[in-house]
């Protein structure tokens, strides 16, 4: 995976479609590459140990919220506030915990 493709990717389906939301989920050692090139293009991401068990080299996260404290913090700094949790639900069309029938 390089930052090539994310651009290809994002370029041929904005040409075809127009605006649309996006999000980058990538797994493996790139991950937080692809996601702050995401979050540069003003795409979505998506972090967590079941996708990258480590937070920087050489260093494996203690939780998923290491790694999603990690993402929004290089957001912050780029100036892009992240979604809540509630905001997030709603832009992907989800229902919440209270809704689910378990």
């Amino acid at each position: 995976p390089t930052l090539e493709n994310v651009m290809f990717l994002y370029q041929s389906a904005r040409s075809a479609i127009g605006d649309f939301q996006w999000s980058v989920c990538a797994a493996g050692r790139h991950q937080m590459n692809m996601c702050n090139m995401s979050l540069l293009m003003g795409g979505n991401v998506r972090v967590g140990l079941e996708d990258n068990l480590y937070v920087e080299k050489g260093r494996i996260a203690k939780s998923n919220a290491e790694q999603v404290e990690k993402i929004a913090r290089i957001a912050g700094e780029l100036g892009i506030e992240p979604a809540t949790p509630d905001e997030a639900r709603k832009i992907l069309g989800l229902k919440g915990l209270d809704k689910v029938n378990f």
